[in-house]
């Protein structure tokens, strides 16, 4: 009995929750990005060189709001379920905005449903 554990050598994965918390707050909404996609092509414009981004803010993801390092990461990300989910997303109808969650929380015009005649 005793010695080392047979798994000691796999260490455990660390999944930071600060990172996630604080990349949840940059991305854009999808009511955000399906109006940017609905833009005719006439107004978008090309990307500027961002030093702080990764891949000088040069390969981005439209669907998915993400930019990424270089040509053949961003073309593998294009292959991922998640950007596929993300596509058929913003092919449908319009996401939520915010007066859909006004009408839910009861702040917009009431909805009476058919009104009776008076006997």
């Amino acid at each position: 009995m005793g010695g080392k554990c047979p798994h000691r050598s796999v260490k455990k994965r660390r999944y930071s929750h600060k990172t996630a918390r604080r990349t949840k707050f940059l991305v854009k909404g999808d009511d955000m990005v399906y109006d940017e996609l609905a833009k005719p092509e006439v107004e978008k414009t090309s990307l500027p060189v961002d030093e702080d981004l990764p891949g000088m803010g040069q390969y981005y993801c439209l669907h998915c709001d993400r930019y990424f390092a270089n040509v053949s990461v961003r073309d593998e990300h294009f292959k991922t379920k998640r950007h596929r989910k993300r596509l058929k997303l913003m092919a449908g109808p319009a996401p939520h905005t915010q007066l859909d969650a006004e009408l839910a929380a009861g702040m917009g015009m009431p909805d009476n449903g058919p009104k009776l005649m008076a006997m």
